[in-house]
């Protein structure tokens, strides 16, 4: 006879989302496939929202925001580049391995930097909402490239 806690745990534990059962119906960026993997009704999430992205080579997404939500963005492959600010006048480049925080309200752009390789994200968030908000804004020509800076890794000195 099985005891109520394991029966419990079957039903809602851990759950296993394969790559190819990813759901496409979520909202879209211009530019990107954002495909979801964890969900309320995909695996009972609550509080977060977990999938993939892929921009393919020389593409850009348009000008976003996601609204009250936290973004992390962890590159798998390829060459990522992100814009962000009110004319997309601020820029960070990322590779494989590296985390991308993007806060809430901020505008943003992905990019991907290679001619020739597709830029392969997880992405995860704050919350369940599928906001992706597009934006029609003026854009910088020359943004400024910035280093994030924290009290353990301070910038580079130049």
């Amino acid at each position: 006879m099985e005891k109520p806690t394991e029966s419990k745990w079957r039903r809602h534990g851990v759950r296993v989302v394969h790559g190819n059962e990813l759901d496409i119906n979520t909202p879209q960026t211009p530019g990107m496939n954002r495909a979801a993997a964890i969900t309320h009704a995909r695996a009972g999430a609550q509080k977060l929202w977990a999938g993939t992205v892929v921009i393919h080579p020389k593409a850009k997404t348009g000008a976003h925001h996601h609204g009250p939500l936290e973004s992390v963005i962890y590159v798998v492959s390829g060459r990522a580049r992100m814009r962000w600010g009110e004319r997309l006048e601020f820029t960070a480049e990322a590779g494989p391995g590296d985390f991308i925080y993007v806060p809430p309200y901020v505008p943003h752009q992905e990019i991907n930097a290679s001619d020739d390789e597709a830029l392969s994200c997880v992405l995860v968030r704050s919350g369940q909402e599928p906001v992706v908000v597009n934006l029609d804004i003026p854009v910088a020509e020359k943004p400024e490239e910035v280093h994030w800076v924290d009290n353990i890794h301070p910038a580079p000195k130049t």
